[in-house]
C-alpha cells in the first residue's frame, strides 16, 4: 500500500515562505564553452581551485543517479551525513515545539541534532534482540511528532532491522520516516532507495564515509522524493560540498569494481574475526552483523578495552549504550591488522 499525505503540512512555515540564495553558479551554468567568469567576486588567476564549485553537484548526481538508478531530482548532497541530519531537522521540525523519535542504541547524533535545535528527542529503546517495538513506538507518537530515525544497518549493534517492521512505520506513521544506511553495503538486505516512489514520506541517507572509503572528504547522500528534495535545496548552503570533495568522490564513485572488491574483503574478515572471537573465553556472545563492524559482549568491557589500548588496539567500549552493558565493538580492519588483533586478544585471554 502506498503512503500519501501532502509533505507540505509538515513543512515548517519558516521554510515553506522561504526564498532560497542564489548564486553566481545557480544563475549560469556553464555548458563547456570556453568563457570569461566575471559574475562571482572570484580571484581570477587560475590555480584550479579559485572558482566556486558547482553547488548542485551535477556531474557527481549524475554518477549516483545512474549507480542507484533514482532520478538526480531526487539526490541531495551533503557536508557528511550529519548536515544532511540537521538539514532535515532545520526543514521540518519548529524549535520547542515539535519532537523525534529515536530508537537507542542508535547514531549519537540525532540526539546531539535534536539539542542543537530545540527539538525534544523521545526514546523508544530497541528490543532485546535489537529490533524496533513498532507498536510502542506509534504509541509514543503525537501530533507534534515529525520525524522517525532509523539506523538500518543499526550503528552500534550491527543489525539489519525486519523488513516488516520498518514498512509498518512507514504505512501508519503520518510524518517522516529517515532510514539511515550507512552500512547498508556491507548487508545483504536491499536499500529502501528502491522504494522512494513507494513511500512519500520516505528519507534515505548513504555515506561516502564507509564502503566508498572516504571518511576524510565528508560526503552525505540524501535520497527522497523530488518535493522533499526541493525543500532541503531551499536551505542547504550554497556551496556545502566543496571542489576537492566532488572531486575525489567522482573519481571513488567512477571505481566501483575497486569498492565492491574491498566490500567483499570486508566481509570476509569479519567471518574471520566473528569465528575467532567466538573462541574466546571472556566473549560471552557475538551479535550478527550487517556491517563493517562487530559487536561483542565481553566480562569485563572497561577492563578488555583498557588492556587492548596499551597494546596499540583502539576498539570502542559501547557499554554506556542501552542495552549493549559490558559491549566493545570491533570495526574489521585490514587482514594483516585482524591478524594481530587476534593475536592480541589471545594473549589477554
Amino acid at each position: 500500500m502506498k503512503n500519501t499525505f501532502n509533505i507540505q503540512d509538515l513543512v515548517r512555515d519558516t521554510v515553506k515562505d522561504l526564498k532560497p540564495y542564489s548564486s553566481a553558479r545557480d544563475e549560469y551554468v556553464s555548458d563547456g564553452s570556453e568563457m570569461i567568469f566575471l559574475d562571482a567576486n572570484e580571484n581570477p588567476f587560475e590555480n584550479g581551485l579559485n572558482r566556486y564549485p558547482d553547488p548542485q553537484q551535477r556531474s557527481l548526481k549524475t554518477l549516483l543517479s545512474e549507480e542507484k538508478q533514482v532520478s538526480e531530482k531526487n539526490i541531495l548532497l551533503g557536508n557528511g551525513s550529519d548536515e544532511v541530519l540537521d538539514l532535515i531537522f532545520r526543514a521540518f521540525c519548529e524549535p520547542n515545539q515539535d519532537n523525534v523519535i529515536t530508537l537507542p542504541p542508535t547514531y549519537g547524533m540525532y540526539k546531539v541534532l535534536s539539542g542543537i535545535n530545540a527539538v525534544e528527542n523521545k526514546e523508544v529503546l530497541l528490543t532485546t534482540g535489537f529490533e524496533p517495538d513498532v507498536d510502542k513506538i506509534l504509541n509514543t507518537v503525537n501530533k507534534s511528532s515529525k520525524i522517525i530515525f532509523i539506523c538500518s544497518p543499526n550503528n552500534p549493534t550491527g543489525n539489519a532491522f525486519s523488513l516488516e517492521k520498518i514498512e509498518k512505520l512507514l504505512t501508519n506513521f503520518q510524518g517522516i520516516v529517515v532510514i539511515d544506511e550507512a552500512y547498508v553495503d556491507f548487508s545483504s538486505e536491499k536499500s529502501w532507495v528502491k522504494s522512494l516512489n513507494k513511500y512519500s514520506n520516505l528519507i534515505v541517507t548513504q555515506t561516502m564515509s564507509k564502503a566508498y572509503g572516504m571518511a576524510g572528504i565528508r560526503l552525505g547522500i540524501c535520497y527522497a522524493s523530488e518535493e522533499i528534495i526541493g525543500i532541503l535545496n531551499k536551505i542547504k548552503p550554497p556551496y556545502n560540498v566543496n571542489q576537492l570533495t566532488q572531486y575525489q568522490a567522482l573519481k571513488r564513485v567512477l571505481d566501483e569494481t575497486l569498492v565492491q572488491e574491498e566490500v567483499k574483503k570486508i566481509l570476509i574478515e569479519r567471518n574471520i574475526l566473528t569465528k575467532e572471537l567466538e573462541q574466546l573465553s571472556f566473549v560471552e556472545h557475538i551479535y550478527k552483523s550487517d556491517a563493517n563492524f562487530v559487536l561483542a559482549k565481553v566480562d569485563d568491557a572497561n577492563k578488555r578495552y583498557e588492556e587492548l589500548l596499551a597494546l596499540k588496539i583502539v576498539v570502542r567500549n559501547r557499554s554506556n549504550q542501552p542495552l549493549c552493558e559490558n559491549t566493545l565493538r570491533f570495526t574489521v580492519g585490514t587482514p594483516n591488522e585482524n591478524r594481530k588483533l587476534i593475536a592480541i586478544l589471545k594473549e589477554i585471554e
